[in-house]
């Protein structure tokens, strides 16, 4: 809905660009008349009508079609000039209907085209009647939110709207949109706070009713969702239930009336997260807990206990429904429209865990607020003729000393005695029921307050867990706005005083302070009138004849009452412009919002806000730990002994010090605060007393627009310069956009400079003695050249730099390489010598266990062939015993001779294997022998011997096969040495080759032969014939060899 009024402007559009705004809104306006449209013009409280806001000049003069005129009812309407006669005109308006008024009664209207613009200070006609209709317009829209220059104006819609949650907090947090909101002014504090490294605080006013608790509300969830993520922004806003249930209550304006101001301050760390806060409040209403007007209710808090107290707390602390306790009996208005209290108190005690208020502590809470509704229960009895009084024991005395933790008895004597001290001796005075029921209510405010502020302690406790000490910080302060009801008493006093001095703070920055700085620059100004209300805070502070130095001077009179007081004020006041004396117990007082006319009653009493000594002993003397608390506060604050007429009249032995000295004191100390801080105003008003949404009631509207000076504000800015900004720092922010020998003058010839070469318009600007002075929007063009040339200047930057960061990348990635390259060298000769460590031990064993393996293996084989060489060998030496001379001398032919006969003669003996190999190179089966021969042949016992007699028969033909070559080499020899023939040799070399090979085949024919032998020798068989007794014919031979 907000941004509805931003749909209807076109591209001819005021909004966005001021320099043109007065020539496109009003063409029909000459140069005298648009100057007097903004002439300054002073703030008064007259009628409605008034012209004192400025642009109030004759509307027959400018000769307007539609203007503004006051009807009988008071309100302005809108009317269409028919005709002008003179100083008459007749107008047109509600329905056609014609009316002559005079001319000068009417104020101009602005163009359709400015309806509903979110800032006042884009009106072209700045009068009551169009701010009246601005805002109305808007305020029917939903858009509840516009600007009056640098000041908020919010208006109650009393419903809800869509207007928040995160998608919104998310907008203006990344600045999407710039339409007014109170999320736009906390998020300017908190980028001054950031940025600028100040403290801002953003002041919430207005009167009851107006929405100024729901706006901090809406202020602190912003900055939490800004500074969250420490969790105690969750402590913080958990804070609001809290307070309002305890410090809130239903007045007749307002469902949810703060009865105290706030200050909340809520500290940031140097990254911009919420680290810790602290809460300071001012001024509870103390009588309401005792007091209550019909239609009213007391606090939250009592209520809410009633109904939502589970079934132990109640029987533990004996509670009963809200009607049966008198404090709440005094109004019939038990309940809210639209409020579950038994709801609102679960979120309370949830409240109190997440800020750590122990279980414990929270039901001696809820027990205090128990005693004070029982207190109010306790009724007294006449025990003699001089109306002296005693309570009564019933169940009220014995619930309230059951609660706090005293005697009965104790608490009996506290409420009907007064212990006084008349020079040396002690004297006890019975109270009458008058006194008494003052004591009564007296100890049930001081609990009810003590509570109060106890809480806020441990609240502050919480919350300044971990807190770091930046110095950041960002102050919301939520005070009660001017009250002005039929009956206005002492409450309304302090609060329309405290109103006062924050309505100084407000003039001081916006308006006066202001306008003192561009007189004292030098700047062509005219200066601005507004009411100041310095002479109203002269009537209040002024001493000794003062409002409030007179309220404490009677305050200490025993005999002062509060007609006397009246009295005094009417005789040393008469003189001052802002007071008017009344007849009887009444004054008034012309505040800056308007007369406000006070009744004194009760006036001295809650001033005193005397709770004697007595009770504050009993407190002392509870065996519960709250009270003890109690009363150490209490005596802590206690001034030293007051000597006079008070001391003398029996009042307690130590006193405080009077409400409206401690509250000045207060006071003092919040402004010394604000004065500390940037300041960002939220002046919230209320649309209606009915509390109804849609309903826009003109005069109320008004009223509260005049008391906050909002148009007074809006014309010094549009007519002045809101920024402004020292010669230095303006140079150093925007001096180098000039050439380098420029921006080395001084700062002044800088500045000059730069406005020159960025063509800002004379008429946008002033150069004061130490200050440039700008309107509206120049800094903001200024800012566009910055961030243009900046932008330039960072986009070479970055790729120079970027340059540079490759170049440097590469080489430090060549660097890496060269330095992998020598570490995975290194590595992986490490590895390899491990690794070749590791082959030559598998080589080395390997080469040990194949040794072994093939040592195993040969050892078999020469085992075998050693066997089989000696059966040969036998068989052969057996055989060829005789004729071994004659083979070893060349006659090899006549051994084998012999072998064949005994071959032949033993034929019948011999039993070779069918499988003997016949080859040169023959095998034997392993194992094999003549036995296994017989065990597998022993049904055919004779072999044939054609195998033995081949292989004879074969080393007999290569016998003589090589005798024949051996002989014919020798013959060709021996014929080539006698010279027979000439075949070119040396037969002597010759010869002796042929020897050596004929001694080398020799040799290995032996070897043959012998190892033939054995093999015959070991396949040769016994005689199967027993009888016979036959033996085989190398065992004869071997035998006989032997033999």
């Amino acid at each position: 809905m907000i941004s509805v009024s931003m749909n209807r402007v076109d591209d001819d559009s005021p909004y966005g660009q001021r320099s043109g705004f007065f020539t496109e809104a009003k063409p029909c306006v000459d140069d005298e008349d648009a100057n007097s449209s903004v002439s300054p013009q002073g703030c008064g409280l007259g009628s409605w009508g008034n012209k004192n806001w400025g642009d109030t000049g004759s509307c027959a003069a400018k000769k307007k079609h539609q203007s503004w005129f006051q009807s009988s009812d008071g309100n302005w309407e809108l009317a269409k000039i028919l005709s002008i006669s003179g100083t008459e005109s007749f107008i047109s308006y509600s329905e056609g209907e014609v009316l002559k008024v005079n001319s000068d009664s009417m104020l101009p209207a602005n163009p359709e085209i400015l309806d509903g613009v979110d800032d006042l200070m884009q009106l072209s006609y700045l009068n009551e009647p169009s701010v009246l209709y601005n805002l109305k317009y808007r305020y029917d829209r939903d858009m509840i939110y516009t600007k009056a220059g640098p000041v908020l104006v919010a208006i109650n819609p009393f419903k809800k709207i869509p207007l928040y949650g995160s998608d919104y907090i998310e907008i203006y947090k990344n600045k999407s949109k710039d339409s007014p909101h109170v999320y736009a002014i906390a998020d300017t504090a908190f980028r001054e706070m950031i940025t600028d490294e100040v403290n801002p605080s953003i002041v919430i006013s207005g009167e009851s009713g107006a929405g100024k608790t729901e706006t901090a509300k809406i202020a602190m969830q912003y900055l939490a969702a800004l500074g969250g993520g420490s969790g105690i922004e969750y402590e913080i806003l958990k804070t609001n239930p809290i307070l309002e249930a305890f410090g809130n209550a239903k007045t007749s304006r307002n469902n949810n009336s703060s009865r105290f101001g706030k200050l909340i301050e809520i500290h940031f760390s140097e990254t911009g997260k919420i680290s810790g806060a602290n809460i300071q409040t001012f001024l509870l209403e103390k009588s309401r807990v005792v007091q209550c007007t019909e239609g009213e209710r007391s606090y939250h808090s009592f209520y809410q206990l009633c109904a939502g107290a589970p079934p132990p707390l109640r029987e533990k602390l004996n509670l009963k429904g809200v009607n049966e306790y008198k404090y709440l009996q005094q109004s019939t208005c038990y309940t809210i429209n639209g409020v579950n209290d038994a709801e609102q108190f679960h979120i309370v005690v949830e409240a109190l865990d997440a800020v750590h208020v122990s279980k414990e502590d929270q039901e001696n809470a809820f027990a205090m607020l128990a005693a004070v509704l029982w207190l109010g229960n306790v009724t007294f009895s006449i025990v003699d003729n001089e109306n002296h009084v005693e309570p009564v024991i019933d169940e009220a005395m014995l619930n309230v000393s059951t609660l706090i933790g005293c005697e009965a008895d104790d608490l009996k004597i506290a409420l009907s005695t007064r212990k006084m001290k008349a020079g040396n001796e002690n004297i006890v005075q019975k109270l009458t029921l008058t006194q008494a029921i003052d004591t009564r209510d007296a100890l049930a405010k001081s609990i009810y307050s003590c509570l109060f502020d106890w809480l806020v302690e441990q609240i502050n406790k919480s919350l300044a867990v971990g807190k770091s000490q930046t110095g950041r910080s960002i102050s919301i302060l939520d005070i009660y706005g001017f009250e002005s009801f039929d009956v206005n008493s002492f409450e309304q006093f302090c609060i329309n005083y405290a109103n006062e001095r924050l309505q100084q703070h407000f003039n001081r920055h916006l308006l006066k302070l202001e306008q003192e700085e561009y007189i004292q620059d030098g700047i062509d100004w005219a200066k601005v009138e507004f009411k100041d209300n310095q002479d109203c805070l002269n009537l209040f502070e002024k001493k000794p004849l003062g409002l409030l130095t007179l309220l404490d001077e009677e305050s200490t009179f025993p005999n002062g009452t509060d007609l006397t007081f009246a009295t005094k004020l009417g005789q040393n006041l008469k003189s001052n412009s802002c007071f008017k004396g009344e007849r009887g117990k009444a004054f008034t007082v012309r505040h800056y919002a308007g007369e406000i006319k006070y009744d004194t009653s009760g006036f001295l009493e809650k001033n005193r806000d005397l709770l004697h000594l007595d009770s504050i002993q009993l407190l002392s003397s509870c065996t519960c730990g709250l009270p003890q608390a109690f009363a150490s506060s209490m005596l802590s604050s206690s001034e030293k002994p007051v000597l006079g007429p008070l001391h003398k009249s029996g009042g307690a032995d130590s006193q405080k010090l009077s409400v409206v000295t401690k509250f000045k004191g207060q006071l003092f100390q919040l402004m010394q605060r604000l004065e500390s801080t940037t300041p960002h105003f939220i002046r919230c008003i209320k649309p209606n007393n009915s509390q109804s949404p849609g309903i826009y009631h003109q005069g109320l509207v008004l009223q509260q627009l005049r008391c906050c000076g909002v148009l007074e504000v809006v014309r010094i800015s549009r007519s002045g310069f809101p920024t402004r900004i020292s010669h230095q720092k303006f140079a150093r922010r925007y001096g180098f956009l000039l050439l380098h020998h420029v921006a080395l003058q001084d700062p002044l010839s800088v500045s000059v400079a730069v406005l020159h070469q960025c063509d800002i318009l004379p008429e946008m600007y002033q150069i004061g003695y130490t200050k440039l002075f700008f309107r509206t929007g120049q800094i903001g063009k200024l800012e566009d050249i910055r961030n243009h040339t900046l932008n330039g200047i960072l986009r070479v930057q970055s790729c120079f730099r970027g340059h540079k960061a490759r170049q440097h990348t590469k080489e430090i990635k060549r660097g890496v390489f060269i330095l992998q390259s020598i570490v995975r060298g290194e590595k992986s000769r490490k590895e390899f010598t491990v690794l070749l460590m590791r082959l030559r031990a598998a080589v080395l064993i390997q080469k040990h266990i194949k040794a072994k393996i093939s040592r195993k293996r040969f050892e078999d084989i020469q085992g075998a062939s050693i066997m089989l060489q000696a059966a040969i060998r036998g068989w052969l030496v057996r055989s060829c015993l005789g004729n071994t001379t004659l083979l070893q001398s060349g006659s090899g032919e006549s051994s084998l001779s012999l072998a064949k006969k005994s071959l032949s003669l033993d034929d019948s003996d011999i039993n070779l294997s069918a499988s003997f190999n016949t080859s040169p190179n023959y095998k034997t089966t392993p194992g094999w022998d003549a036995t296994t021969c017989r065990r597998n042949n022993g049904h055919d016992n004779v072999r044939p011997m054609s195998a033995s007699l081949s292989v004879i028969s074969r080393l007999a033909e290569e016998f003589e096969q090589r005798s024949q070559v051996f002989g014919d080499d020798a013959d060709f020899l021996v014929e080539v040495k006698t010279g027979q023939v000439d075949a070119g040799l040396n037969p002597d070399h010759e010869l002796r080759k042929l020897k050596q090979m004929f001694e080398g085949w020799k040799k290995d024919y032996t070897g043959r032969l012998r190892d033939t032998r054995v093999i015959l020798n070991k396949l040769g068989h016994e005689d199967l014939d027993g009888e016979k007794g036959k033996r085989k014919w190398w065992g004869r031979l071997n035998g006989s060899r032997v033999g």
